[in-house]
């Protein structure tokens, strides 16, 4: 079965050390406008769930059965949507951790959709001064607009914003084409040899 005859792997991973939490509700809210546009099954890695099982790892082989295979989840999608809360000027110490652990060319030619949540619109540069370069380390594709929501765009852990939602579905929609014609590409196309 090829790339194309299958539906996206698109995965979701939220950063946020609460639940319930605006930034899950954002990473939820754009993984639903992908299932709406494209053939896609997603999926939610929540780390406030996850954060016990590997707070004290030091190496990959520490973690938990559960976050291993949240691991392997993230390493095998084919699109990743990517958020967290801001948190002293970046994202939280466990999405960075988490991402400690993904092998350092897995995400090559990776499509990542990156977004975050803050308490201000000052907070915005988050998405191109921290979770930009973050996922070019990996060689990942981010996405070309990233969407970020403030306290105020929420009303009890929902997205209420009309102007987020709207950038929620231009995100998606103009990432999309690109998406699509990234699942069709083998991974060999991208991945040199070391």
């Amino acid at each position: 079965m090829t790339a194309a005859a299958r539906p996206l792997q698109v995965v979701g991973v939220s950063g946020s050390l609460h639940e319930p939490s605006r930034t899950t509700a954002l990473v939820r809210a754009i993984l639903d406008e992908v299932a709406a546009r494209a053939d896609a099954e997603t999926e939610l890695i929540e780390v406030a769930a996850l954060g016990p099982s590997f707070a004290g790892a030091l190496r990959r082989d520490d973690v938990a059965p559960a976050v291993e295979q949240a691991l392997q989840r993230i390493e095998s999608a084919d699109v990743l949507v990517v958020a967290s809360p801001v948190y002293r000027a970046s994202f939280t110490g466990l999405f960075k951790h988490l991402f400690d652990f993904v092998g350092q060319y897995e995400l090559v030619g990776k499509p990542v959709l990156l977004a975050a949540t803050g308490g201000g619109e000052r907070h915005a540069l988050i998405l191109e001064h921290q979770l930009r370069p973050l996922f070019g380390f990996f060689q990942a594709l981010t996405l070309p607009v990233g969407v970020y929501g403030s306290d105020s765009d929420f009303e009890a852990y929902e997205l209420t914003s009309a102007d987020v939602r709207r950038r929620v579905s231009q995100a998606v929609g103009r990432s999309l084409p690109l998406i699509e014609r990234s699942a069709r590409l083998r991974p060999s196309e991208y991945v040199a040899t070391w």
